[in-house]
Order: C-alpha cells, then structure tokens, then sequence
C-alpha cells in the first residue's frame, strides 16, 4: 500500500543537491537500482535532474528493506544527510554528493512500463506518443519543455518592457478566409451556425488598432487544418503584436530587439544588429526560395547568356521558350557526389518538376561535362568561369521554366550542403525578406488571389497596377527567416476604407461577399484608424531552432502526429447521436478511395 507525505516537505529539487553537509528532502521517480547486497544506490530523478541515494549498513533495516523493494519510476521522498561521495560523477551537477536516507516513503508504484525511461532510446516515435506522460519524463524533453517555458517567460518580460498591452482575443469567431481551412465548432444555440477557432487573431488585434491600444501583444493559441509536416501542428502558438503609428521599419526594429534579447538571455548567443535583409525577388534568385538558409553558399547563378549558343537542345529549348538556364556550384563536391549520386539528385529533381539536371564534375584534370559532345571551343572554360568552378567543384545545371529551375536548384543546393556537411549547427543566421509579392496566381481558379490577408498594404507605387497589372505589386509584407525556417510575418495594414475596397474589387469579391465576411471590420474603419501593423512569431518554430530539436513534436507536450491525430488520447474520436442530436447534426461519413 502506498505511504503518504505526512512529516517530510520537499526542502531541495534533485538537480539542486550539490554542496555535502545538511539535511536533504527530496522528491522524484527512481531512475535506475543499484543492489550490491549490503549497499543500494538509488538514483532519483525530477525535472532539474537527478541525485543519488545511499543505503547500506548504517541504514535503519526497515528502511533498507523498504530501498530493496523499490522498482524503476517509483514515485519517492527520501530524507537524509547530504554527503561527499566516495566515487565521483564529474559529468552531474551532483556527481559530488548523495543522501544518505534516514527516511523513505514509497509513494507511487509503478508498473513495468512499455519502454525504458532513458535520455537516449531507439524506442520508435509512435509508441512514445501512445505514452507521452512517460516520453515527457526523459531529460532531453522535459529541457525542451522548459526552455519553451523560459522562451515565453523572456517573450513577455521584454513586450511589457517596451509599453505592450496583453490582450486575449476569443477563440470562437466568425469563420473568415486565412489561408487555410478553419476548425469548426458547431452552436447549439444557433442551429445550423458555425464558430471558427481563429487560425489567427489577424481580425481582432486590427481591431483593437482602431480602438485605441496601440501596443498589442499576446501569445495566442492558432488553429489551421492543414496537411502536416516536422514543422507545423494543427495547434501552434504564436507571438502575436500589433503596433500603431509605426511604420515597417519601426516594426522591424522592435522584433530585432526582442531576437536578441531571446537567445541572449536563453542561450548566451549574440545576435547582432541590424540583421540583414533581402527583397523576395533577390531571395528566389540567389536562393531558389523565399526562407533561405545562408550558412553556407551554393547559391543560384544565371548562366542563360553563357550558354544560351551552345548546341545543348535543352538549353536552346529553354531559352526559346522564355525560361533560363541556372546553376550552383557545389564547392568541393565532385569526389562526394560519384555518378551513382548525381543519378539520384537527377530523380529528385525530377520529382520536382524539373525535365533533369546538366552537370560538369571537376575530379580529374579536366572537368567531365554530361554535355560534352554539344560544346565547342572554348564554352566549357566560359561556363567554369561564369560559376567560378574549380578543380574539385561540381556544377549542377537546370534548364527549364524560370520558377522550375529556382525551386529545384534551391532544393539540390540544401541537399548538396548536407550531404558535405558545410552546414554550422551553432550559426544562427536571421534574414529579412522584404517586398513580397501582392499576389499569386492560382493554377486551380486561373485567378490572381490574394498571397497574405487581404488586409495587406500594397506599396504606394504599386497601387495602380492593382487590377491592370497584379502580378507586378507588391506588398508591404515580410517575413523573418532564420536558418531556411519562417520564424514569423508581417505588414502594415489597410487603413483606408477606399483602398481596402479597391482591394476587394481587385480580388473579384461582390459587395454582398465584402459584408458577409469582412463587414464588421469594413465598418470600423469608418470611424477612422491609425496607420498601424503587425507581425506574428511562431513560438513552437523559435523553441524547436532553440532547442536543436528535429521537428516541432519535440518541444509540444502533447502533439499531434501527421493525421492530426493524438496517439495517446485517441482523438479525435466519435460523439454519441444524443449529443449531435442537441446540435442539429448527423454525420455521413465518405469512404475512403
């Protein structure tokens, strides 16, 4: 039968017992046993780390017997003197000490649990989240955890510092478009009518702009049903700030304090500022993508006029149908990358799009050029100097579609650095990408719709090209990178009503679609708004670069795995009629093809 506390208060946390001499009362689950006959080690574990326990001939027998009995991850409080330890651990903070008990209380006994509770395991993923209250016991999670914790104390500690107001925002809303599909939530009251959990609360901190709150911060809860990956969850929590009579740079400016701020009091690294930044084009074309990662170089040059003469069909082809020709070169790739390798970066990129990959491997004393039989004199040294290749350099070529060869050689340029590990885990390098475009073009509609909130402000410049010229305006938007990972977005806002109505129009939105989704906010700004703007800063993103972890499963608590679904709880899962009955709802259920 388990014992009770009744007597013993907690006086130290495991990982806090460091100095002999002293009595000790500690709490935790027994990591591991050490039975040696007349001595038992016990090693106790909590969230600050671990501690070891002594028993043996000078130990109360009843106590000693008690000790024997106990198993991994039984619940202890443990009393005693604190002494030097005769073999020392210099890899624990406690390595220096144990207890000696002089009182034991078996709290909590644990059944055989389904994996071993170690900092490292093989233990594969799922069973882990069948069981998460166990995986969070593990050392490195439960750092992950904490530091997550510590990310969002510094958060609010330096918003409050520079005059933010925490505001929350509700979490049943209208259903309004984000972007992405919304979570619903069906009202009882108002059969047939939906809420939305906000996939952000863009709406709401606009709002609180024309009210009068001019410094806004939250760290709100978002929703977004969307198929998953390592770096997104159906649940996340965002940074969220709205700033009135600011301008981008204003805005920027105070992100880039809070940065630094972050991961020098997090983890002892110095940012400095101001970080740098690019326009959305310049990205794309130097880096194939708008989150590059810049640790290493690699990056994309247009060799069209290089090449544009040559015999090479597929060069020729490209050019004449209005596409360029790229490169990378791949410095020191050539003995990594064999023709077996290439083969597989070919098949890769053709899984992107690409018709495939050119290539000139420099190994021996003249380069081995996959289109050798089309050049003439000299265009193979024209090509080598227009990428500065080199002995040992591999050069990887994609003629295609402008946009194909962009996304493929940015794809192969994050391969190759990989695989020649030129990447620094311990660089943290933050990129602004400034002057994103307005609007995209959907394949599926063959219409231009809108690439952020339809809130966003187009640069002054840009605005009459709304209807006559979409694909050529852009956006006072950007986004913070770090890393190749979106940390964050923002824009300044529409404030103007007439404006804000030549955007609708420009969408192909009817009056009757303005008010229906948006007419409340229309409204407020009637009633006149200072020029304001926002960003929102993925806390899970932040924690899990912070962390080293490999996906954002690592610094949840409870996450969801690929089919949104939590292993542990099993949900979602099914409601009873009764209760679907009181919402005025009946489920069909299509079959899967």
């Amino acid at each position: 039968m388990a014992e009770n506390m009744k007597g013993l208060k907690r006086t130290h946390y495991c990982g806090e017992v460091i100095q002999p001499g002293g009595i000790a009362v500690v709490g935790g689950f027994v990591e591991r046993i050490r039975n040696k006959g007349g001595v038992i080690f016990i090693v106790l574990r909590d969230r600050t780390g671990v501690v070891q326990l002594l028993f043996n001939d000078e130990t109360e027998p009843e106590i000693f017997e008690k000790a024997a009995s106990c198993r991994s991850e039984y619940v202890l409080m443990a009393k005693g003197e604190v002494r030097e330890r005769e073999s020392k651990n210099d890899k624990l903070k406690t390595g220096n000490v144990e207890i000696f008990v002089t009182d034991l209380r078996i709290l909590s006994k644990a059944q055989t649990t389904p994996f071993e509770i170690t900092n490292e395991t093989k233990v594969n993923e799922e069973l882990r989240l069948k069981y998460r209250y166990l995986d969070l016991r593990r050392a490195p999670l439960q750092q992950n955890i904490i530091m997550r914790h510590q990310i969002a104390k510094v958060t609010r500690d330096y918003f409050y510092e520079n005059g933010f107001i925490e505001i929350e925002t509700p979490m049943m809303m209208k259903s309004t478009p984000e972007g992405a599909r919304d979570y619903l939530i069906p009202s009882r009251i108002h059969q047939g009518k939906f809420y939305a959990l906000p996939q952000s609360p863009q709406i709401y901190k606009q709002l609180l702009m024309i009210a009068g709150y001019d410094r806004y911060i939250q760290l709100a809860r978002c929703f977004r049903d969307e198929d998953l990956r390592a770096d997104r969850q159906p649940e996340f929590t965002q940074i969220d700030l709205e700033m009135s009579f600011v301008d981008e740079e204003d805005i920027q400016e105070c992100v880039e304090g809070f940065v630094q701020r972050v991961f020098k009091e997090i983890m002892g690294v110095d940012v400095q500022l101001p970080l740098p930044g690019i326009t959305f084009a310049d990205a794309m074309n130097r880096y194939g993508t708008d989150k590059p990662d810049t640790r290493f170089g690699f990056e994309i040059q247009d060799i069209t006029d290089t090449v544009k003469n040559i015999g090479f069909p597929v060069f020729r082809n490209a050019v004449e149908e209005g596409g360029t020709v790229r490169a990378i070169n791949v410095k020191n790739g050539a003995e990594v990358y064999t023709r077996k390798e290439i083969d597989k970066l070919t098949e890769h990129a053709k899984g992107i799009g690409a018709k495939g990959i050119a290539y000139i491997r420099w190994v021996e004393e003249q380069p081995n050029c996959s289109f050798v039989k089309f050049l003439g004199e000299g265009d193979l040294d024209s090509v080598c100097n227009a990428v500065d290749a080199q002995r040992g350099d591999l050069v990887l070529i994609c003629a295609d579609k402008t946009k194909t060869v962009l996304s493929t050689l940015g794809a192969l340029r994050l391969i190759a650095a990989k695989k020649l590990g030129v990447i620094s885990e311990n660089d943290y390098n933050f990129l602004w990408i400034t002057e994103m475009p307005f609007f995209e073009y959907d394949d599926e509609s063959n219409t231009w719709v809108a690439a952020h909130h339809p809130f966003t402000m187009p640069m002054e410049e840009c605005i009459d090209d709304l209807e006559s010229n979409p694909e050529s305006v852009r956006a006072k938007a950007w986004d913070l990178v770090l890393n190749g990972t979106e940390l964050s977005s923002g824009s300044m806002r529409i404030t103007d009503p007439e404006l804000q109505q030549k955007m609708f129009e420009a969408l192909g939105m009817t009056d009757e679609e303005i008010q229906a989704k948006f007419g409340f906010l229309v409204d407020a700004y009637r009633y006149a708004s200072p020029p304001h703007g926002g960003m929102g800063i993925g806390l899970d993103r932040l924690a899990m670069i912070m962390c080293k972890a490999d996906s954002l499963r690592d610094v949840t608590a409870f996450p969801k795995v690929q089919n949104a679904s939590e292993l542990m709880s099993e949900c979602p899962s099914e409601v009873d009629k009764a209760n679907l009955d009181v919402l005025g709802i009946s489920v069909s259920v299509k079959e899967k093809k």
